[in-house]
C-alpha cells in the first residue's frame, strides 16, 4: 500500500480501475458520476488507454461490448436513467458472456428525479434490469476506499465468470472526499481463447448471444445459471457486527450502513443491544448469513435504506418468516438521520411484532 491521497471518490474509483488494468472507457455523461469520465479522459490517455465520450448511453454500452469481445479490461459509469439506457446492452453482453465493470452513482428517482444520493436503483441492479434470465454481480461499497478495493476484484471477477460487474454507489460516496490508499495491484488478467482478435492461422470466432433453435438457448440458459449458482456459492461479501450477543439487528449497504454502524454503537451505549448486517454483495446476496442470524436469538431486524424498501425484500426472503422484519427509509435525496433511526429501533425493542413488514 503506497500513502494516503485525499480524493473525491469518483477521481478514486477511475484510478483505481486504471491500476487494475482498464485501458478502455467509454461513456456518457451525467451527474452524480461525471468526475469519472472526466477523470479517464485525463488519465487514459497517459497509460496507453482509451476513452470515448459516445454519443448515446445506448452507444456506449455498445462500444463496451466490442472491447470487451476483442478481450480488453473495459469499463463504464452511469447514474440510474443513463443505466437504464443501458440495460439492452448490458443483457446482450450477459448473454454472450463479456466481461466488464460498470459503475452506478445512484440518483434519487424515478424519472429524472433529482441528482441527490440515493439507493432506489437496488432493484434495477440485483434483478436484472434488463430481459431473460441474467444477473449481474452487484457490489454495495460503503467508503471511497471499499469502493477503491473492490474495482480490482470487480474486474477479476467479471474476467473469471465472463460476466457483467457493477459497482453500486451513490451521489454521496461519488461526491464526497475521504484520504484513500491503493493497493499494490497485481493485474493477471487470464488468457482469453475466445476472443474475436482476428482469425489468421485458426477458426473464426463469434461471439453472440442469439440462438435460433430452442434447444440451443435453453442449453445455454441452463448453462449461465450453474454459472451464477458457481458465483453465488464463491462470491458473496458481507460484514457482520455486535451479532453475538445482539437482541436487534440492523441490515444496511453502502453509505447507509456506515450510518447504520453508528446507530448501533449509540444504541449500545444506551443498553439496546444492536448488532449490523452489511451486504457488500448485493448479488449474490447474503442470504445464508441472514438466515443463520433469523434462527439465533435475534428478536427482529430493521432493514435501513434511502429508498422506499427494495432490498428489505431479499431480507425477508432470507429471513422467511422467522422474525418480524421492520423498516425504515429515506428517499428524495435525504439521508437517514442517526437519531431517526436509533428512534424507530426504540419503537421495534418495544414491541417486536408491532409494524413489521409482511
Amino acid at each position: 500500500m503506497g500513502e494516503k491521497v485525499l480524493m473525491k471518490g469518483n477521481e478514486a474509483i477511475a484510478e483505481a480501475a486504471i491500476r487494475a488494468g482498464c485501458r478502455y472507457f467509454f461513456g456518457y455523461p451525467i451527474t452524480p458520476q461525471n468526475e469519472i469520465p472526466e477523470y479517464m479522459a485525463r488519465r487514459l490517455p497517459q497509460v496507453g488507454g482509451v476513452f470515448l465520450q459516445a454519443e448515446s448511453e445506448v452507444a456506449a454500452i455498445n462500444m463496451v461490448y466490442g472491447a470487451a469481445a476483442a478481450g480488453g479490461r473495459v469499463m463504464t459509469s452511469s447514474s440510474g436513467p443513463g443505466i437504464s439506457l443501458k440495460q439492452e446492452g448490458l443483457s446482450y453482453m450477459a448473454g454472450a458472456e463479456l466481461p466488464c465493470v460498470v459503475v452506478n452513482m445512484v440518483r434519487a428517482g424515478p424519472g429524472l428525479g433529482g441528482i441527490q444520493a440515493a439507493q432506489s436503483d437496488y432493484f434495477q441492479a440485483t434483478k436484472g434490469g434488463g430481459h431473460g434470465d441474467y444477473r449481474l454481480v452487484v457490489y454495495g461499497p460503503a467508503s471511497i476506499q471499499e469502493a477503491v478495493d473492490l474495482m480490482a476484484h470487480a474486474f477479476d471477477v467479471a474476467d473469471r465468470y465472463r460476466t457483467p460487474v457493477m459497482l453500486l454507489g451513490d451521489g454521496m460516496l461519488g461526491q464526497m472526499m475521504e484520504p484513500v490508499e491503493f493497493p499494490d495491484y497485481q493485474v493477471n488478467i487470464p488468457v482469453k481463447d475466445w476472443i474475436t482478435n482476428g482469425a489468421s492461422g485458426r477458426p473464426a470466432r463469434v461471439i453472440s448471444s442469439i440462438f435460433l433453435k430452442p434447444e440451443e438457448l435453453d442449453a445455454h440458459c441452463w448453462a449461465m445459471k450453474r454459472k451464477y449458482e458457481e458465483i453465488a456459492e464463491n462470491e458473496t461479501r458481507v460484514e457482520c457486527l455486535g451479532l453475538d450477543d445482539a437482541d436487534f439487528c440492523l441490515v444496511a449497504y453502502g453509505t447507509t450502513a456506515r450510518i447504520c454502524r453508528s446507530v448501533m454503537e449509540k444504541a449500545r451505549e444506551s443498553g439496546l443491544r444492536v448488532g449490523l448486517i452489511r451486504p457488500i454483495s448485493l448479488w449474490p446476496f447474503p442470504t445464508n448469513t441472514i438466515r443463520e442470524v433469523a434462527s439465533g436469538n435475534v428478536k427482529a431486524f430493521l432493514t435501513v435504506e434511502m429508498s422506499t424498501g427494495q432490498m428489505i425484500e431479499d431480507v425477508m426472503l432470507a429471513v422467511n418468516g422467522k422474525k418480524p422484519v421492520h423498516f425504515y427509509g429515506k428517499t428524495g435525496g435525504m439521508v437517514p438521520a442517526p437519531r431517526d433511526i436509533l428512534a424507530k429501533l426504540r419503537v421495534v425493542a418495544d414491541d417486536p411484532e408491532k409494524g413489521r413488514m409482511n
